[in-house]
């Protein structure tokens, strides 16, 4: 019923053998959760976690984007990205401003929100570059092409 992967050549050893689950989203989310706990642990130093990093950054890519359009961009469900954004808010990294719509929110980063996305990029380039260096240049771009692919095939919560 469930097969071993198998080991594929490569100059590096590998650290372990993951198993192939039949179900795709089953491999992904352990795929994401490995990719997360390496980030994490790349971020430690600077103090914060890859989804609070990923909103400075996203933040910082796309100033006034409004709420919803924030979460639509990054499969974030509410509560999550509420959270997050609360704890922006309480570092004083996050300005929020009414959009013509008085229901709507524009979010962008203060200039204490955008020191601090700039003094985390290292940590987070480390990560890169330790994921990267795991995966070989090969992997690693198949990887991005179907995560990007995988993304624009999920049901979007866009508006």
């Amino acid at each position: 019923m469930y097969r071993k992967s198998v080991p594929r050549k490569t100059t590096k050893p590998t650290r372990k053998t993951a198993i192939v689950l039949p179900c795709m989203c089953a491999n992904l989310r352990r795929a994401a959760r490995v990719v997360t706990q390496l980030y994490d642990e790349e971020l430690r130093p600077s103090g914060l976690r890859t989804p609070q990093f990923t909103l400075l950054q996203t933040l910082n890519i796309a100033p006034g984007i409004s709420q919803k359009r924030l979460a639509g961009v990054l499969e974030f469900d509410s509560t999550t990205l509420t959270r997050t954004l609360a704890f922006l808010r309480r570092q004083g990294w996050l300005a929020a401003e009414h959009g013509t719509d008085r229901r709507e929110l524009r979010l962008s980063l203060t200039a204490a929100g955008l020191e601090e996305y700039k003094r985390v990029v290292p940590y987070w380039q480390s990560a890169q570059r330790r994921l990267r260096r795991e995966l070989g240049e090969t992997s690693w771009s198949q990887i991005e092409d179907a995560a990007i692919r995988v993304a624009e095939v999920a049901p979007s919560r866009e508006g």
